[in-house]
This record gives structure tokens, C-alpha cells and sequence, in this order.
């Protein structure tokens, strides 16, 4: 039986993890700019890095997944 599609189907699971978590934080930076217009910098700084560390989890998360089906 060949588990390995199971496998990269488990390593996209990252992606998931990671579209979820880029939409809380884009919807908790909205709501904070709301609250406070005058740290809009701030909190963009902190929100594009956050976002960053996020996509790097989807990405590694879609490299293992492609090694996992296409090396043997």
C-alpha cells in the first residue's frame, strides 16, 4: 500500500494551519489600526512580519510534501 500520498497530504495541512492564521492576524491588525489609528505603523511592522513567519510554515509545509511525492 502506498502511504506516501497520505503523507503530503498531511504535510498540506501546514497550508491550512497557515491560511487560518494569516486571517486572524489580518483581522486582529484591522481591528487594532481601528482602535488606534496612530500606531498604524507600528502594528503594520509587526502584522507584515508576523505574515512572513506565517508563509514560511505553508511553504515548508508544501516543500515536504512535494519531497515527500516526487523523491524515493
Amino acid at each position: 500500500m502506498d502511504v506516501t500520498a497520505i503523507g503530503a497530504g498531511l504535510c498540506m495541512l501546514a497550508a491550512g494551519g497557515a491560511g487560518l492564521g494569516m486571517g486572524m492576524a489580518t483581522g486582529r491588525a484591522a481591528e487594532a489600526v481601528g482602535r488606534q489609528p496612530e500606531a498604524a505603523g507600528k502594528i503594520n511592522s509587526i502584522f507584515l512580519l508576523g505574515l512572513a513567519l506565517t508563509e514560511s510554515t505553508a511553504i515548508y509545509g508544501l516543500l515536504t510534501a512535494l519531497i515527500i511525492l516526487f523523491v524515493k
